[in-house]
């Protein structure tokens, strides 16, 4: 894994830049723009953790019945691990499934109590870039068109069983799979990466708001 702060960024143009053609400039320029946001992450806290539904807080699998789309599987843990890291920056949902969308608003929202919007994938960093600076994002996606707003984001994660793509551009990935507490075990690495460990010796205070799912 490569630190970031480890160095300063720079794109070096030699003189066979100034012959070369738009296409190798705009890859340069990319480039660039990619270091320089995960550079700029390196220096400042994250604000807000915006996750896809359909694998990572779920297995990915949709259930059928004659009737349609009829239900998603949601793992353990997650909420609670999702609770520990609440109060340190923003938390909310995206999700490109509409015909699922009434499954996932009643566990993102009814039950956990965030935010989820339906954003297709492939202009999903058009949608963040418009409500936050990208470099503040952390993501967390699995998906064949992830990738796109992994490499993006000043943070990417991705679950154990991610698209290449996306698992590639990732700048952690997990040990568990999506819907199998991916998403604990990521809450967890953001508050050891950004903001305070979590001491599993100490038991949460009574100031902290569990997910309320479990009698603690």
């Amino acid at each position: 894994m490569i630190n970031w702060g480890d160095f300063e960024p720079k794109i070096m143009f030699s003189s066979r830049s100034a012959g070369s053609s738009a296409r190798e400039i705009a890859l340069l320029l990319k480039i660039a723009s990619f270091f320089e946001v995960r550079y700029t992450m390196c220096n400042k806290k994250p604000t807000v953790f915006i996750l896809d539904v359909d694998g990572v807080m779920t297995t990915g699998q949709f259930l059928y019945t004659a009737d349609g789309k009829a239900m998603k599987i949601f793992g353990p843990d997650d909420n609670d691990g999702l609770s520990l890291l609440k109060d340190f920056l923003e938390i909310r949902f995206v999700t490109g499934d509409k015909k699922g969308f009434p499954i996932s608003r009643k566990r993102i929202v009814d039950d956990m109590g965030f935010e989820l919007d339906i954003v297709s994938t492939i202009r999903r960093v058009d949608w963040i870039a418009q409500r936050y600076a990208l470099e503040e994002v952390i993501y967390m996606g699995d998906g064949i068109f992830d990738h796109y707003v992994l490499q993006r984001v000043g943070y990417g994660i991705a679950p154990a069983n991610a698209d290449k793509n996306a698992k590639y551009h990732a700048s952690f990935i997990t040990e568990r799979n999506g819907g199998d507490r991916a998403v604990a075990e990521a809450s967890l690495h953001i508050l050891d990466k950004f903001f305070e460990t979590y001491n599993p010796d100490l038991l949460p205070g009574n100031q902290l708001k569990l997910s309320g799912e479990w009698t603690v």
